[in-house]
């Protein structure tokens, strides 16, 4: 039951893989085109404008000054253990504040400290307790020297021992 116009002796033809290899050869190439084209920015890249920075245009930077609050030690316990922590801190004020916060540095000090004290040593081990607790203690400055007088509290030292 051969087929009547193929000899049994010879086998059908293959066909050619040629346009196969040709059409994956391309695909590779357009992929890779395509890429290249992408990474480099020539295609959807957005274009950034070139400015050259002249002296002239550098800002001035604001009227502020730093105030330093006097170094605390707070004794904490640890399951009965005493730990003890040492914090420092500074105080962005505008400039023409300074004085003002100066003179209420006693009062801030105190602030701190009643604060500090309050503090659970469980609160302290969190990753972000110290955001937390400078949040705190920056609102607790601000209540005490009025609002507009404090920018920022900037802890300098914040060691459990």
């Amino acid at each position: 039951m051969a087929d009547p116009e193929t000899p049994p002796d010879e086998e059908p033809k293959k066909k050619s893989k040629l346009p196969m290899i040709i059409g994956l050869v391309l695909a590779l190439a357009g992929g890779g085109g395509g890429f290249f084209a992408v990474y480099s920015g020539l295609l959807f890249g957005v274009e950034s404008p070139e400015k050259e920075v002249k002296p002239e245009s550098v800002e001035e930077l604001p009227d502020i000054a730093f105030v330093e609050v006097d170094p605390l030690t707070v004794s904490l316990l640890d399951n009965g253990r005493d730990r003890h922590l040492r914090f420092r801190a500074q105080l962005e004020t505008p400039g023409q504040y300074k004085a003002d916060v100066e003179k209420l540095l006693p009062r801030i000090s105190d602030v701190l400290n009643s604060y500090l004290r309050a503090v659970e040593l469980d609160d302290l081990k969190n990753a972000s307790a110290l955001v937390r607790l400078r949040g705190q203690m920056l609102r607790r400055v601000q209540l005490v020297v009025g609002e507009g007088r404090v920018n920022d509290l900037l802890i300098m030292e914040f060691v459990l021992n």
